[in-house]
């Protein structure tokens, strides 16, 4: 059974910075690309990023380019987000995804306000 538990988000304000994690089981992790997604309030859900199963790849969506970092512990099955400069658009419930197999966490929800 595929599980995942994210933890690390909150409330921040404007320019601050949070690190979310992913702890993931029920799959060989290390096997699998993994990925960020996000939906904020009336909003379609959003790609932020991805990394491939060696963390030797990472891929950003535009918002979070140059901001948001991606990483992998795969000895840990982890799987982190690094967000700096956090801006009030960034507002919205993250998930932990593992794209190749479809597989979502239930999302950790991040408030960037003042």
């Amino acid at each position: 059974q595929v599980q995942f538990v994210e933890s690390g988000g909150g409330l921040v304000q404007p320019g601050g910075s949070l690190r979310l994690s992913c702890s993931a089981s029920g799959f060989t992790f290390r096997r699998r690309a993994m990925a960020w997604y996000r939906q904020a309030p009336g909003k379609e859900r959003e790609f932020v990023a991805r990394v491939n199963s060696y963390g030797s790849s990472t891929l950003y969506g535009d918002p979070v380019k140059g901001r948001f970092t991606i990483s992998r512990d795969n000895d840990k099955n982890t799987v982190l987000l690094q967000m700096n400069n956090l801006k009030p658009e960034d507002t919205a419930v993250y998930y932990c995804v593992a794209p190749e197999i479809g597989a979502w966490g239930q999302g950790t929800q991040v408030t960037v306000s003042s």
